[in-house]
């Protein structure tokens, strides 16, 4: 047992060794984009672009916007690298650049009215937000579909009525898994203010979505 013990130590350590490792070898990289160069700048990108373009096509439910998106994150990225002072880790620095960008995203459209994205997961596939605001509701088989698109719909409306802010923070907190410090980090505010938004957006859906449960 203690041999068990001393070997989960070791792997402990051995891992926590591992991320010291990457996150000074990610440093070096961004001093080295700092000092211009371009290789090292490219080498961030490829390390990150698969998260950036999954969690901006999740926050917009649209690949034309993810992509502008994603696009837009690594050119600013690129011009105020030299900004950077690392306080913080290149994934929070880069993800605050893009949930912010799909926040101005989301606002210009819900001014528009013209949002009919499709909520979905980091894989791609369909949420049933229902199970995130405590759902019970059992489907029969026959009908199962013609439930999953009234709900996906009532899904939608529920998210169009929350302000950006609100929908930014719950689906960073339900579907990305983010800590609520890290998305307070990544909108500019404080990690009471991210829980207290999320409290108000969780209240506004399962109010939106009671007749469903």
């Amino acid at each position: 047992m203690g041999e068990a013990n001393r070997e989960k130590g070791r792997e402990k350590a051995s891992r926590a060794q591992e991320r010291l490792q990457e996150r000074a070898e990610e440093m070096d990289l961004i001093r080295e984009a700092q000092a211009g160069s371009r290789a090292a700048f490219d080498a961030l990108v490829r390390q990150y672009e698969h998260q950036v373009l999954r969690l901006a096509l999740h926050l917009t439910g649209s690949e034309h916007d993810a992509e502008d998106i994603y696009q837009e994150a690594f050119l600013k990225a690129f011009r105020y690298i030299g900004n950077f002072r690392f306080e913080c880790s290149f994934y929070t620095w880069i993800y605050r650049i893009v949930t912010n960008l799909c926040l101005d995203q989301l606002r210009r459209r819900k001014t528009r009215r013209e949002d009919h994205a499709v909520v979905v997961d980091r894989s791609g596939d369909e949420i049933d937000m229902l199970a995130t605001v405590s759902d019970n509701r059992s489907f029969s088989n026959p009908a199962r579909e013609l439930d999953r698109k009234v709900l996906g719909e009532r899904i939608q409306a529920a998210l169009d009525k929350l302000t950006p802010r609100e929908r930014m923070v719950f689906e960073l907190k339900h579907y990305q898994g983010l800590r609520l410090r890290t998305i307070g980090e990544m909108l500019h505010t404080t990690e009471e203010t991210a829980k207290n938004t999320l409290f108000r957006a969780t209240k506004k859906l399962r109010a939106q979505l009671a007749e469903l449960r």
